[in-house]
Order: structure tokens, then C-alpha cells, then sequence
């Protein structure tokens, strides 16, 4: 008994371009649109309020001001910070080589009522020296970040 070659017979009338890649598309109606309009500005609203309040909130900025490299084992790094009075905040200094390696690194506290610095404005902003202890001679440092202690970063 032999089997017949089903491939040679032709396809049912049912299949047609509609069936495989679907029928015209269907388009949005008027108050759709308008909904998707609103929604989308509405959208953008929120995140343009988010993103306002939210650089509002983070409050600490830091500037540096210069360094000096005392020898191959210290660096003294001036800089500032400017928090909102009060707030006690940590920063994370360091050191670099000639070739950006990291050859100091130092988280430093800054008190709330900082008699640390020259307090200016009100206490808001305070200028730092601090030293760096170094394990090879560095050509730079800097701040590398300020934040609040306990606040998420």
C-alpha cells in the first residue's frame, strides 16, 4: 500500500492574506485619542514634578577647591560642602596617580554644627582641608560624592 503525496494538493479557499496577516487595522476613536492625549500630558506632568522635587530634596553638593601633595605619603585636599544647616553629612575623598589609579581614599564626616570649617551663608556651606594618607605619590584629588548619612543614595 503506498501513501499519497498530500503536498501537490492544493491549499483550502479559506487561507488568504487576510487570515494569515490579519485585516485592516482598526483606528482609534475620537475620544480614544483624546484619552491617550491626556493621559500622556498628565504623564509627563508627574515626571516633570518628580524630577524637579527630587533635585530639590537632594540637598548636598560639594565644589572642589584645590589639593596640594605634601610627599609621596600625604595629599591635602581643600573643598566645600553645602548642605542644609543642621544636617550632619559624610564625603568620600581621594587621591590619583598619574594614571587615575586610586592611591588615597578617605570618607569624611562633616558635622551638623561644623566648627570643622569657615562656616558661611548661614551655615549652609562649609570649606574643608583634610588630609589624605597615600600609598604612592598623587597628581590629583578630589570629591568623589557627599551624601546624608541614613538617606538612601
Amino acid at each position: 500500500m503506498t501513501t499519497e503525496d498530500k503536498s501537490g494538493t492544493p491549499l483550502p479557499a479559506d487561507i488568504s492574506l487576510a487570515n494569515r496577516y490579519g485585516g485592516p487595522k482598526r483606528r482609534l476613536s475620537r475620544n480614544a485619542k483624546r484619552g491617550a492625549g491626556i493621559a500622556a500630558l498628565a504623564a509627563g506632568i508627574g515626571f516633570l514634578a518628580w524630577v524637579s522635587t527630587s533635585s530639590a530634596m537632594s540637598s548636598v553638593t560639594f565644589k572642589d577647591i584645590g589639593y596640594r601633595t605634601v610627599d609621596a605619603t600625604q595629599t591635602e585636599v581643600d573643598f566645600q560642602v553645602s548642605r542644609d544647616p543642621g544636617t550632619a553629612v559624610k564625603c568620600a575623598v581621594k587621591a590619583l596617580d598619574s594614571k587615575f589609579a586610586i592611591v588615597g581614599w578617605k570618607v569624611v564626616d562633616v558635622p551638623a554644627e561644623s566648627g570643622q570649617g569657615a562656616a558661611t551663608d548661614g551655615g549652609r556651606t562649609v570649606a574643608l582641608r583634610e588630609v589624605l594618607r597615600t600609598e604612592s605619590q598623587s597628581v590629583s584629588a578630589v570629591v568623589d560624592s557627599c551624601w546624608v548619612p541614613g538617606a538612601d543614595r
